[in-house]
Formats: C-alpha cells, structure tokens, sequence
C-alpha cells in the first residue's frame, strides 16, 4: 500500500479527477444517461479519494493530528456538498446553497491541505 502513502500524487489526481466528473456531471442535462453514468464514476472517485485521503491521514496524523483531523472533516463536508449538489440538481431542487457551501468547502480543504507538512510549499 505504498503507492497511497509514499506521496501524495495518487490522492491529489484522484481528487482532481473528482472535482473534473463533478463539473461535467453538473454541466450535464438532468436524466441523461450521460450524467446518470458520469455520476456513478465520480461515486467510484469519491471512495478513491476518501480510501486514499484516509491511508494518509492515519500514516502522518502523529505529526499535527488536529489539522489533519479538521482537513480529513472539510473533506468529507466537500465530498457530500458534491453530492447533495448533483442529487438536488437531478430531482429539480434549487442547488445554490449547495454550490456555495461546496466552494467554501472545497477552498478550505485545499487551504488547509496545501499548509500542511506534507503539502506543497507555494511561496518557498
């Protein structure tokens, strides 16, 4: 289980192809079997993210346990603020709270993510 926890390059393009699914599936007319099938691969995604979010999470959670808890929480809040968005979209709903709650989300795990030992340094 190496290749999850040696770096984080598999976690970082399973949730870019996340966020990628997700925009296309939104983009997407309501049931099609287009959107139907693109929804059931970024499900597929979200298990790939959160399995490896979770092997690193548990590998490097002694080195500052309470960012990575916070960062491993807002990751699942964004993950199910994708879903919630895509399934009220699917039934007709309005869907605006749920993108605005997705992107503050999504903008704090990456802030969080990205401060963390293991993230990048961008201004280094």
């Amino acid at each position: 289980m190496g290749f999850l926890t040696d770096t984080t390059h598999f976690h970082i393009f399973t949730w870019v192809v996340g966020i990628i699914l997700f925009l296309a599936s939104a983009s997407m007319a309501a049931g099609t079997k287009g959107k139907k099938i693109t929804h059931m691969i970024l499900r597929l995604f979200y298990i790939l993210i959160i399995v490896s979010g979770a092997a690193l999470f548990f590998k490097y959670q002694t080195n500052d346990s309470m960012l990575y808890g916070i960062k491993f929480l807002l990751g699942l809040l964004t993950i199910g603020f994708m879903e919630m968005t895509l399934v009220r979209g699917s039934k007709g709903k309005n869907t605006g709270l749920m993108w605005i709650l997705f992107v503050v989300f999504l903008l704090a795990t990456l802030f969080i993510g990205f401060k963390l030992p293991l993230g990048f340094d961008f201004f280094a």
